[in-house]
């Protein structure tokens, strides 16, 4: 039995936008072609009716091709009610390894994101030191900022 990693999806108020930053923040490149998906399977597949779905799949950066994807979509019809907090049960974020977390920050925050909670360093007992943050997109999902020395 063969198992490969493939994407995580995020689910987004508006895709283009919060592509956009991905690409800009973390140099993620767009998988064509865009996502446009509607019709009795995804119907089916989602449980929702005459759902329509748009959007694109962007390969993460440090991977060869073929590179695990952010799945980055919008549906016709949302469920915003989604509160995302650090320690909420679930799935909790998503991870960059960087060269430079303040200079990521700055991007972040031009970018429209925001920071959650301050960097932070710490020693692992292998001598191996990193420094940490977490932050948020413009839609409030959260990234995790990581550099290892």
């Amino acid at each position: 039995m063969t198992i490969r990693y493939v994407h995580t999806n995020i689910i987004a108020r508006d895709w283009k936008s919060l592509s956009l930053f991905y690409q800009k923040v973390f140099g993620c490149k767009p998988v064509p072609p865009p996502r446009d998906i509607c019709g009795e399977w995804i119907d089916k597949m989602t449980g929702i009716k005459k759902v329509h779905i748009t959007g694109e799949h962007l390969a993460l950066p440090g991977y060869e091709d073929p590179s695990p994807t952010l799945e980055i979509f919008s549906y016709n019809t949302m469920d915003l009610s989604n509160h995302k907090n650090i320690n909420a049960v679930g799935l909790g974020h998503i991870a960059f390894e960087v060269d430079n977390i303040v200079e990521t920050l700055r991007k972040v925050l031009t970018e429209g994101g925001s920071p959650l909670g301050e960097i932070v360093q710490a020693v692992y007992p292998d001598g191996r030191t990193a420094s940490f943050m977490y932050v948020k997109d413009p839609e409030g999902n959260i990234i995790e900022l990581q550099k290892w020395k």
